[in-house]
Formats: C-alpha cells, structure tokens, sequence
C-alpha cells in the first residue's frame, strides 16, 4: 500500500501507571491512599461481589486505613440504570473515588460511574460522537484505580466505557479522556478461577483488540507494533491458559495481551467491534465470543486491503505459512482448539434482524477504523455469512 507523507500525522496518547504482577492486589488500599481517596466505593458485578478477591480487596483498603463499600448491580453488558443507580451509592456513601474491579462489565460500568457523579446530564450525553466529550465537567470526575479480573477487553487501560442505552437496544461508547484510571493494579492471580470457555472468550477479544488495531489505517506506528505483539502472546499462551487456568505465566501473559490490545486499539477497531456491538445490545450475548465468531468473517471480507499486512504479521508470527490464508487458517485451528462455535446459529442468533443489524454495524463508531468503508448492506452480508458459517 502506498503511503503519502500526509498521512503520517496523528495525536497519540498512552496509557497510565501499571502495577503488575502476581500478588499485587494486596496493594489495592494503597494505590487508593496515593490518590487520596478515604472512603473509594468498589464497583463490581454481582458474580464477584461475594467471592474472596472483593473481600480481600476491601480488607486492602481497611489495612490501609480507609474504609470501602461494595456497588455490584451491573449487567453482564452494563445499562444506564446501572450507571445511575452507582452514581446514587456514591453519592448516599459520601465516597471520593471509584475502584473498577472485574472484567469488561463491572469496569466499563465503574468507569462511567466515576465520570456521572460530577455531572447534571444524562450518561448518553456523553456517547462518542462529535465533541460531546467536551461537555464533561472534567474536574468533577472521580479518581479511579483499576484492577482487572479477566484477559480480554483491556478496559483497565481505556478512556472510555460500553454502555447499552435499553430504550434504544444500541450499546454507545461513553468517552471522555478522564475516565481512563490513574493507577491499574493488574494481578493474573485474579484471573486463576475463570472458567475455560470464559478464559478463551475474553483470550478472543484481546485477540481481536490487537488484530482490528493492526488492520486500522489510521497512522500510529506505536500502537501497530505493540498489537503485533499482543497477537504472538495470544498465539503462545492462549491455549494453554484456557487448557490449565493455574498457570499463571500463561495468565500473565494474556493478561499483558490484554492490556497491549486496549492501549492499540487507540489506533482504530474495525467490522468486528462495529457488529458485535449491536449484537450485544440485540441479543444480549458475550462480547467476547461475539468477536470470536465474527473474526473470520470480517477478515476475509476485508482481505483485498489488508492481505500484503496480514502476510508480514504471519512471518513475525512464525507460522509455516506466511500469508493471509496460512494467518486465517491459524484463527479458525485456534477456535476450534478452544471449542469457538463457527457460525452465531449456535449461540441462538438468527437472520431475523440482519438489516436491523447491518445498519447498526455502520452507524457504530468502531466501523469508522475498518481498513474499508462498509455500507449498511455489506455489514449484513458478513452478517449473514457468520449466522449461515459461510467462509466463501
């Protein structure tokens, strides 16, 4: 692909303070103390409110002198309601600061909470279109630590959170540049107790984090390379993650992965993202499996432009056939090695809402970073191929 010298220009921005390791979670209270939080409230969903990590995080936060209430009613894809009834805990437990504790629900929803408690509108006034962003009344956001729980949505690093607006069944980006935590406390100890099928769903999305932020073709030549290598971690650790979930290298590992795929996608995401969006709004299903399922799909539909890219990304990769198809080939042995279904038929969605769908997918902002501009119909045709399992 020819490059003009005009388009490499580009504003860049990366993420915050990292405290990573095995262990680390212990310092939960006192990454809180370091922002001068004396009463945070710890947002989470309601499958971790009562396990022993939230416990021990609230003892970390007690050991450090501070006290710590728990805020846990979040949906799997967190809604406005959920937003605004964190914001009224918040405010009914005179709190000064949020922990997001939790994989891409409770963090995308702690996030969105820490932005409303010093705001008069409403969360949606604040979708990522345009220059709503400059709205936010940025000095009334709440401080944030954030400790992630699962590998694969990187909210940890993110300026911005997945909301689903129920009325309109259409997931909006909330963004702002303050919702992106100031201290990340990353422990894959955290991570040990996922389910298998939960460890590779989320392995998938941090997958396709890293591989849309490869594919964009916006210029940011830093985040291309730190997704190339959020790939190979997938590629060298994913599976034996999801085989054995106490292997902690390998937890570690993804859980970098993880991390380098939200810190790329700063670049762009792409078809992926911009139908599993309206997806999960529709039909209420995992984000990361969604991704998963989509993958191929989306690749192969935007193989004219990114064919020569995806080659050289195979050679880093190492694998015996460097090219496109050798690449593609790799994805669908690794979802059926993770038992990924290969069409979204078996996870109950059907051709009913393809239109409905196609247009969501372009309206979405992630469709905006697809290496090609996609029409409304052309997103249903990849639809429809996902739902019947036709690669083509």
């Amino acid at each position: 692909m020819t490059v003009n010298v005009d388009q490499l220009t580009g504003n860049w921005n990366y993420p915050t303070a990292v405290r990573f390791g095995v262990g680390r979670a212990s310092e939960i209270g006192a990454a809180c103390v370091e922002l001068g939080m004396k009463n945070p409230l710890l947002v989470t969903d309601p499958g971790l409110a009562n396990l022993p990590m939230v416990t021990n995080a609230v003892a970390s936060c007690e050991a450090a002198g501070i006290s710590c209430a728990v805020f846990s009613d979040v949906k799997p894809n967190p809604v406005g309601k959920n937003v605004d009834d964190g914001v009224e805990a918040y405010k009914a437990g005179g709190h000064d600061g949020v922990i997001a504790f939790g994989g891409g629900s409770g963090l995308d929803a702690a996030k969105a909470i820490a932005l409303m408690v010093g705001q008069d509108a409403d969360v949606f006034d604040f979708e990522d279109v345009g220059d709503n962003w400059t709205r936010v009344n940025a000095d009334a956001v709440a401080p944030i630590v954030a400790v992630p729980t699962t590998s694969g949505t990187g909210s940890e690093v993110g300026r911005a959170s997945v909301i689903t607006d129920e009325a309109n069944h259409v997931k909006k980006i909330i963004f702002h540049p303050t919702m992106m935590p100031s201290i990340v406390v990353a422990d894959p100890q955290l991570t040990e107790g996922l389910p298998a099928h939960i460890t590779a769903a989320t392995g998938m999305d941090a997958l396709s984090h890293n591989i849309e932020a490869y594919c964009s073709p916006f210029y940011h030549p830093m985040a291309e390379g730190i997704a190339v290598e959020g790939i190979r971690l997938v590629k060298e650790y994913l599976p034996a993650a999801v085989k054995d979930g106490s292997d902690l290298v390998a937890r570690s590992q993804m859980m970098v992965s993880s991390t380098m795929g939200a810190t790329a996608f700063q670049r762009g995401l792409g078809g992926m993202h911009a139908l599993a969006h309206p997806l999960g709004a529709l039909y209420d299903a995992h984000h990361g499996l969604l991704n998963a399922i989509l993958m191929p799909y989306v690749l192969i539909r935007n193989r004219s432009v990114i064919e020569d890219r995806i080659a050289r990304l195979a050679a880093f990769m190492g694998l015996e056939d460097a090219s496109f198809d050798g690449f593609l080939k790799w994805v669908l042995d690794l979802r059926q090695e993770l038992e990924i279904p290969n069409d979204l038929c078996a996870i109950g969605i059907d051709d009913e809402k393809a239109e409905l769908v196609g247009k969501m997918a372009v309206e979405d902002p992630s469709s905006g970073g697809n290496p090609i501009s996609l029409t409304a119909e052309e997103y249903t045709e990849v639809f429809l191929n996902a739902v019947k399992g036709d690669l083509g």
